[in-house]
């Protein structure tokens, strides 16, 4: 149906909001933090904020991409450990990074919880014996605590930078700078929905 009032077309408002957010490094993935700055101070003034929440958590440090809804099912749906959310993240590393760590990846490792990791596919971008630095892409379909820096460490590296690139089928849109955000397109959304 089409509705209109004084010759302008009225539409209802969206059931749900949904903000693709590319979280710098210094922010919080909370609604509230009573010492650092939120990822939801950073939308502040631009959207109204009062029942939105971050999918998930990135670290202080950690950048990339950031769902932002008011939609629990949704993410619920994308948190829950049985659905295996695939989450891609690029990282550089102090240590050269070999086959043999794709493979204790793919094997899952201890990090010091009750059990192992899920398996996790480790791409090497770079490994330069020179400097004893790598580039990586690890997708992994948990999100335990620290999970890519202690992960790292147990096999004796140090994570220096990390950003997730992608959630499911959403990927970080490259034209939105750290700290910026946009909706949502309906291709995005159905793709996650399907997810």
């Amino acid at each position: 149906d089409q509705v209109v009032m004084n010759g302008q077309e009225i539409h209802a408002a969206p059931e749900y909001v949904y903000y693709l957010f590319n979280k710098p490094a210094g922010c919080v993935s909370a609604t509230n933090d009573n010492l650092h700055t939120t990822v939801l101070d950073l939308l502040k003034g631009s959207v109204p904020v009062k029942s939105l929440f971050p999918v998930g958590r990135l670290d202080i440090d950690t950048e990339g991409l950031l769902l932002i809804t008011d939609d629990g099912e949704l993410s619920h749906n994308l948190l829950s450990p049985s659905r295996h959310v695939a989450k891609t993240y690029f990282a550089r590393i102090n240590g050269l990074v070999t086959k043999e760590h794709i493979k204790a990846f793919k094997d899952g490792l201890d990090i010091g919880d009750d059990k192992p990791t899920k398996p996790g596919t480790l791409v090497i971008k770079s490994a330069n014996p020179d400097t004893s630095t790598s580039e990586i892409l690890l997708t992994i379909t948990e999100g335990r605590y620290h999970q890519v820096k202690r992960s790292f460490e147990v096999l004796g590296m140090k994570v220096t930078y990390l950003k997730r690139l992608s959630m499911g089928n959403l990927a970080l849109d490259e034209a939105l700078a750290p700290g910026e955000f946009r909706e949502l397109t309906e291709t995005e959304l159905q793709a996650l929905v399907r997810k």
